[in-house]
């Protein structure tokens, strides 16, 4: 028992418990991770009044009640900068008794400000997806720094399913650490340890040689998810320089890109989660996309996080190695078959500090 791997999705899509009734089968088998499924958009988005909750009632029976107008992607593939999008998502479900879900941003969508949330019918919270659930998804979309263009078929979010879900112990995890290290440090930051605790609190690293961060510029152009590396980057990041005293002063309501100090290792019988960072460690959001694959880091001497940064309120100073985000470690059921890795084609697997995969290059890299 555990998180689904590979293996089991593919099994639950044979058996009919995922569904897509517009791509079918081969579309739906194309959209599985080592631990997770991609979530693709369906063919029309509701630009509606808030973001809401069923609260114990359908969401087809609230959303024309919520929506403003419908937004045919097809002929209309654009979403605009700070409105609220209700999407129903291809994918049905009718899963087994027991097995339960819980969906996150794909880390190419958080990397570029776009917040996602999934609903099901007469849920009272966001992305949970109870046991045994049968109906509809649908994803809410939020752009906060980029007007977007989008498609029907783009995957935004994803769908990781568990029967009976098992999150290591500080005691396992500490014990695990020291056969296979989960994470380490390289160069002058090598003698660093850390705390388990509810699972490993780590800390950014501003001491890279050039640049250390992006900030997202505002007021640009459109920025198009349809496409992979083809949109230049500096027309929608501001490098942030090595700072000389250590320390930066991030501005309230400006989304940041950082990367951990520590490296990171998932084992194949293992996956990662960034989860909600203590408030009263600063006032801001870390991240928005926080799932790690099975194979994460594996290859050579591991690979960082990128880190989501949104301050709240009032402008927040953060120096090098300040803890910002904590990662907590999950049993797999099972390893995957493919897991994550160049082999597969994953976009970040020996990553430092590296924008989201639908830009180029920056011209001047860390």
């Amino acid at each position: 028992m555990g998180t689904l791997s590979d293996v089991q999705i593919s099994r639950l899509i044979d058996a009919g418990a995922i569904v897509d009734p517009f791509e079918g089968r081969d579309a739906l088998l194309s959209r599985v991770q080592p631990a997770s499924l991609d979530l693709a958009l369906g063919q029309t988005a509701y630009r509606i009044r808030s973001s809401f909750l069923p609260q114990g009632d359908s969401v087809s029976r609230l959303l024309p009640e919520l929506s403003l107008y419908p937004v045919d992607l097809s002929t209309h593939p654009y979403l605009e900068k700070g409105a609220v999008y209700l999407i129903p998502l291809s994918e049905q479900l009718s899963l087994p008794p027991g097995v339960e879900g819980k969906t996150n941003p794909k880390s190419s969508t958080g990397r570029v400000d776009v917040f996602t949330r999934v609903l099901t019918e007469k849920t009272h919270r966001f992305d949970d997806i109870p046991p045994g659930y049968k109906g509809h998804l649908y994803l809410e979309v939020f752009s906060r720094s980029f007007p977007l263009k989008v498609k029907p078929g783009l995957s935004l979010s994803q769908l990781r399913l568990f029967e009976n879900r098992k999150i290591l112990t500080d005691l396992e995890l500490m014990n695990r650490h020291r056969t296979f290290p989960l994470f380490w440090y390289d160069g002058k930051h090598k003698e660093e340890t850390e705390e388990f605790r509810d699972g490993v609190s780590l800390g950014v690293d501003l001491s890279f040689e050039s640049i250390v961060g992006y900030k997202a510029r505002p007021n640009t152009r459109v920025l198009d998810l349809t496409v992979s590396s083809e949109n230049p980057a500096e027309p929608f990041w501001e490098p942030i320089m090595r700072p000389s005293s250590g320390d930066l002063i991030l501005e309230p309501e400006s989304f940041y890109l950082f990367a951990s100090r520590a490296k990171i290792r998932i084992p194949s019988d293992m996956a990662g989660e960034m989860v909600e960072f203590d408030a009263q460690s600063g006032e801001l959001r870390t991240h928005y996309a926080g799932f790690f694959d099975p194979g994460f880091g594996l290859v050579e001497e591991g690979a960082r996080a990128v880190l989501e940064i949104r301050p709240h309120d009032v402008p927040f100073r953060v120096v090098d190695g300040q803890k910002i985000f904590r990662l907590r470690f999950e049993w797999m059921e099972s390893p995957p078959r493919h897991p994550y890795g160049l082999e597969i084609g994953s976009n970040y697997s020996r990553q430092a500090l590296k924008l989201s995969k639908y830009f180029g290059r920056f011209p001047e890299t860390v």
